[in-house]
């Protein structure tokens, strides 16, 4: 069982979390520093930060086979439709996490291996990965949705029962190669993963009418379907890195959580001013949906007809587009971008409490990049 403690306000958030596997979120008040001055001064240092070498590039190219590895099966279309989606159009964000996340841990616990990644560490990029498509493809049947990564989805291929059923399948394996691992601490943290991917899809079937609970609502639920998957792999392989360095457990799952979070609210921006073919999936389905993110949130403070909406869902003719048309008018994606860069700070912050190195810096650019795609 978890217990949240949330004081959520637009211009900033404070978010405390305890569990029975024993992981917190500690950091004192948080202040909202979002300037132009202050995202400048990052995105100048940014600048300056070397990429990985290429070993990192290996690592990723491997983790496609890794993971095709964990799927064989002796039924020919089951392991057909768990390869589907595990091709070369992915992002791969999170392995990418995972895998700069280890060796940054690893350096900053002991400069002389020279960043190197265990394969218990390895595991954790497959795992992750696993768990991130697997929930994607139930997305996808809940959303009915036709087209991912730029072409079409499992259900809207072979059907919503083996699309389901792939899901389950994925998951399961990744389960299985989690226990492999023979590590409580990492099991317990990783299984939080699938009890807040739930939760948070149930979270975003429902909908608050108090406008501040409202927002704070969204915040729970992004870090339930998004941010948690980031921020507990990165504390896993922290704790693979130094089971003892409870300081390095809780700077790894705290720059994973901002990362996450400022990850989906550009993506929820992204939903209002990208374009199909740049995403590689429909846009604009938010609201037909039914869902309220974050810039229809901050544009009801300026538009109150909004409100009512949002409360349900907006189902009646003509919602989507008037809510889309309030949106372009108010201010709601200019502080989505604000609220972004402010969780993008405070990833920058944790992460460079740990010693300098390739890999920790790499995450500092890829903090930065994340607030500045375009898809």
């Amino acid at each position: 069982m978890s217990s949240w403690l949330m004081t959520l306000t637009k211009n900033g958030v404070r978010l405390c979390r305890s569990m029975s596997c024993n992981y917190k979120i500690h950091y004192d008040q948080v202040y909202f520093a979002f300037g132009r001055a202050m995202a400048n001064q990052f995105c100048t240092n940014a600048q300056k930060y070397q990429q990985p070498d290429t070993s990192f590039n290996k690592e990723l190219s491997i983790l496609l086979t890794n993971i095709r590895k964990e799927l064989v099966t002796l039924l020919p279309q089951l392991q057909e439709i768990s390869y589907y989606l595990f091709d070369e159009r992915g992002k791969q964000i999170r392995p990418m996490l995972v895998y700069l996340m280890a060796k940054a841990c690893n350096n900053h616990t002991d400069p002389q291996n020279k960043s190197t990644l265990t394969n218990s560490q390895g595991a954790i990029g497959v795992i992750s990965e696993m768990i991130h498509t697997a929930s994607l493809i139930h997305d996808d049947v809940i959303d009915a949705a036709h087209i991912r990564r730029g072409k079409p989805t499992i259900n809207s291929i072979w059907g919503q029962r083996k699309a389901i059923l792939t899901g389950d399948y994925i998951l399961s394996r990744a389960t299985i190669a989690l226990s492999k691992l023979r590590n409580e601490r990492v099991v317990k943290v990783l299984s939080q993963v699938l009890d807040d991917l739930v939760q948070g899809e149930f979270m975003q079937l429902g909908s608050k009418e108090d406008r501040g609970e409202r927002f704070n609502h969204y915040i729970k639920k992004t870090f339930r379907k998004t941010a948690s998957l980031m921020a507990c792999s990165c504390q896993a392989v922290a704790i693979l890195s130094d089971p003892l360095n409870q300081f390095l457990h809780d700077v790894a799952f705290n720059f994973g959580m901002h990362f996450g979070i400022s990850f989906q609210l550009i993506d929820d921006l992204l939903d209002f001013v990208a374009s199909d073919d740049v995403m590689g999936k429909p846009t604009s389905t938010d609201l037909q949906l039914g869902l309220a993110t974050a810039p229809v949130l901050y544009a009801s403070d300026q538009f109150p007809e909004l409100d009512a909406m949002i409360i349900r869902r907006f189902t009646h003719n003509g919602d989507v587009q008037r809510a889309r048309e309030i949106v372009d008018q108010s201010d709601g994606m200019i502080e989505t971008k604000r609220l972004a860069y402010f969780h993008r700070d405070e990833a920058i912050r944790f992460i460079s409490q740990l010693g300098e190195s390739i890999e920790r810096n790499a995450l500092i650019q890829l903090s930065d990049d994340i607030v500045t795609r375009r898809k």
